[in-house]
C-alpha cells in the first residue's frame, strides 16, 4: 500500500525542527506542529535555546542565537514564544514556553540559530581540540589527514569559535573514529568560514582508513580583547606566550581596526584611536608596526615587526571603536567620522533612517553611540546625500538618554512610506570636542580645590557626597590636571551649589580618565540636597 503524502511529510518532519534561509545548519528556526510549519519568536531567545536546536538537528555546537528575523521573516504561524531552555534538553519542544500558538510577536521577531556542522571528539579531546568530524547526509564522519595542514585547522577553529589554531594533528592523534570518512585531500586557503567551503575530493571519496583521521588543537579562547570601555571598544590587547599585552599605535589605522572588530564579532570598525585613548596598559607591548590589509580574520595574521619587538611606551597603546550590535554609521558626500547620513545595520544590510519626526534628541543618541561628542544639529531632507537600498527606520522618537538608536521608539524595521530624499543625518562635535572644554570644574576656592560640578545636558550641576571618597577625588584631580588628591571633603565644604544635582553614589576605582566614566546611579537620579555637595582637595603639580 503506497504511503500517503501526509504520512511522508510527518516522517520528514519527525524531528519537529528545521532551519530555513541559509544552510542546513544555520537559519530561521521553524517547528512542525498541528501539521504546519511555523516560526519561533525571539523573546528571551538565547544561546541555551540555540544549543538545543543544534543538538536536535545533529549540527554540532551552537555559535549564535540570532534575533529580529536575522535570516528573514517567515510566514504563517508563530508557534512558540518565551522559550526557556536549560540547554540540556534533547528537543526544543521539551523546553519551557508559553504554549503552542500563544505569542505577542510579528515575523520581524523570528528567531534563528547558527550551528557549526563540525565537532571535535575523541580521547583526550576537549571542546576546542579533538578529532575533526563533520555532519553530512544525516551522519557524522571523519576527515582524512592527506594534505591536512595548518590552514585547514585555522578554518575549523574559526568555525567553532575556538580562537586560533595551534596544531593540525594527523594519524588519528585523538583516536580513530568509526563509520564514514567524509573528506580527503582537504585544501583550505585559511580564509574560509566553514570547512565545507574548502576544496576537497568530494564527500565520501577517499583512499584512507580511520588511523589517518585528522584533528586540530585550537587555543580555545579569543586571543584579542578590548579593555577600558565596552565589549566592542577599548584598548587592544593580544594574548601571546601566556600573557596579555598591548599593541603600539605606530602605523595603526582603520584597516587594523576592521580586523579586530571582525575577529571579536563586534560589527564594523568606526575608528582606530591612538595615544592610549582608552588609558595606558601595563606589562608587555606585544606588537608594533601592524599592517593589516583589512581582510585578515585575526590580528596575528597581519604583518608586524615580531612579537615583543617595538620602540614604544604604553602612552602609545592602540585602540578601536567598533559598531558592536548597535551597528550605526555616518556616511555621504561631505561627511566625516562624526557627521553624515545616518545608516543602521539590520538583517545583514545597511539602510537609512527616514527624517519623519527626526530631531535633536535623536541626533544626541547617535553622537553618543558613536563616541562622537555632543550633537550639534539633526539635518533632514538628505542633507548628506540620498542613500540607496533599504530604509530601515521611520518616526524615530528618542528621549535623548538612550545609549543606542535601536533603543528608541520607532515605527518598526522596514515600515515606512519615505524616499531617500528624506534620509536623516547628524552633525556631532567630534570626539576631540572635550579636549579643550572640560566637563568638570571646581567652584568656590582655587583652580584645584572646590565644589565639584559637572556639565551635562548643557547645564552645570553638582555631585552628591554619598559614597564620595579619595578614589573619586583622584579622578577629578587627574581630569583637571591638578596633581594628586589630598582629601575628599563632604557636606558642601566649599559652599552649597544651586540648580541641578547631576550625580549621586559615584563609585570610581581611581583609574578612570573622567568622572563621567565612573559608576553612578544615573544623571539626575539622587536623594540629596545641596548641603551634601562633594569636593576634592588637591596638591597642584
Amino acid at each position: 500500500m503506497p504511503l500517503s503524502l501526509p504520512f511522508l511529510v510527518k516522517e520528514l518532519a519527525k524531528s519537529g525542527v528545521r532551519l530555513v534561509g541559509s544552510t542546513r545548519c544555520s537559519g530561521r528556526v521553524e517547528i512542525y506542529h498541528s501539521n504546519t510549519w511555523g516560526t519561533v519568536c525571539d523573546d528571551n531567545w538565547d544561546f541555551s535555546d540555540a544549543e538545543v536546536v543544534c543538538r536536535e538537528l545533529g549540527c554540532g555546537v551552537a555559535l549564535n542565537a540570532t534575533q529580529s528575523a536575522f535570516f528573514g521573516p517567515g510566514t504563517g504561524q508563530i508557534w512558540l514564544d518565551e522559550v526557556k531552555c536549560s540547554g540540556s534538553e534533547m528537543s526544543l519542544t521539551e523546553c519551557q514556553h508559553g504554549g503552542f500558538g500563544k505569542h505577542n510577536c510579528g515575523h520581524g521577531e523570528d528567531a534563528g540559530v547558527v550551528c557549526s556542522g563540525v565537532r571535535l571528539v575523541g580521547p583526550g579531546s576537549d571542546w576546542c581540540s579533538g578529532r575533526v568530524e563533520i555532519y553530512h547526509s544525516n551522519t557524522w564522519g571523519t576527515v582524512c589527514d592527506d594534505s591536512w595542514d595548518f590552514n585547514d585547522a585555522k578554518v575549523v577553529c574559526r568555525e567553532l569559535g575556538c580562537g586560533v589554531a595551534l596544531n593540525a594533528t594527523q594519524s588519528a592523534h585523538f583516536g580513530p573514529g568509526t563509520g564514514q570518512i567524509w573528506l580527503d585531500n582537504v585544501d583550505c586557503s585559511g580564509t574560509e568560514t566553514s570547512l565545507s567551503e574548502c576544496q576537497h575530493r568530494g564527500f565520501g571519496t577517499h583512499n584512507c582508513q580511520h588511523n589517518e583521521d585528522a584533528g586540530v588543537v585550537c587555543s580555545g579562547e579569543k586571543c584579542v580583547r578590548l579593555v577600558g570601555s565596552t565589549r566592542c571598544s577599548g584598548r587592544v590587547e593580544i594574548y601571546h606566550n601566556k600573557t596579555w599585552g598591548t599593541v603600539c599605535d605606530d602605523s595603526w589605522d582603520f584597516s587594523d581596526a576592521e580586523v579586530v572588530c571582525r575577529e571579536l564579532g563586534c560589527g564594523t570598525a568606526l575608528s582606530a584611536p591612538h595615544s592610549a585613548h582608552f588609558g595606558e596598559g601595563t606589562g608587555q607591548i606585544w606588537l608594533d608596526e601592524v599592517k593589516c590589509s583589512g581582510t585578515e580574520t585575526s590580528l596575528t595574521e597581519c604583518q608586524h615587526g615580531g612579537f615583543g619587538t617595538h620602540n614604544c611606551q604604553h602612552n602609545e597603546d592602540a585602540g578601536v571603536v567598533c559598531s558592536g550590535e548597535k551597528c550605526v554609521r555616518l556616511v555621504g558626500p561631505g561627511s566625516d567620522q562624526c557627521s553624515g547620513r545616518v545608516e543602521i545595520y539590520h538583517n545583514n544590510t545597511w539602510g537609512t533612517v527616514c527624517d519623519d519626526d527626526w530631531d535633536f534628541n535623536d541626533a544626541k543618541v547617535v553622537c553618543r553611540e558613536l563616541g562622537c561628542g555632543v550633537a550639534l544639529s539633526a539635518p533632514q531632507s538628505a542633507f548628506f546625500g540620498p542613500g540607496i537600498g533599504q530604509i530601515w527606520l521611520r518616526n524615530v522618537n528618542c528621549s535623548g538618554s538612550e545609549t543606542s538608536l535601536n533603543e528608541c521608539q520607532h515605527g518598526g524595521f522596514g515600515t515606512h512610506d519615505c524616499g531617500h530624499g528624506e534620509d536623516a543625518g547628524v552633525v556631532c562635535s567630534g570626539e576631540d570636542f572635550f579636549s579643550f572644554i572640560k566637563c568638570v570644574r571646581l567652584v568656590g576656592s582655587t583652580r584645584c580645590s572646590g565644589r565639584v560640578e559637572i556639565y551635562h545636558d548643557y547645564t552645570w550641576g553638582t555631585v552628591c557626597d554619598n559614597g564620595w571618597d579619595l578614589n573619586d577625588a583622584k579622578v577629578v584631580c587627574r581630569e583637571l590636571d591638578c596633581g594628586v588628591a589630598l582629601s575628599a571633603p563632604h557636606s558642601a565644604h566649599f559652599g552649597e551649589g544651586t540648580g541641578h544635582i547631576w550625580l549621586n553614589e559615584v563609585d570610581c576605582s581611581g583609574s578612570e580618565r573622567s568622572l563621567s566614566e565612573c559608576q553612578h546611579r544615573g544623571f539626575g537620579t539622587h536623594n540629596c540636597g545641596h548641603g551634601e555637595d562633594a569636593v576634592p582637595q588637591t596638591e597642584p603639580i
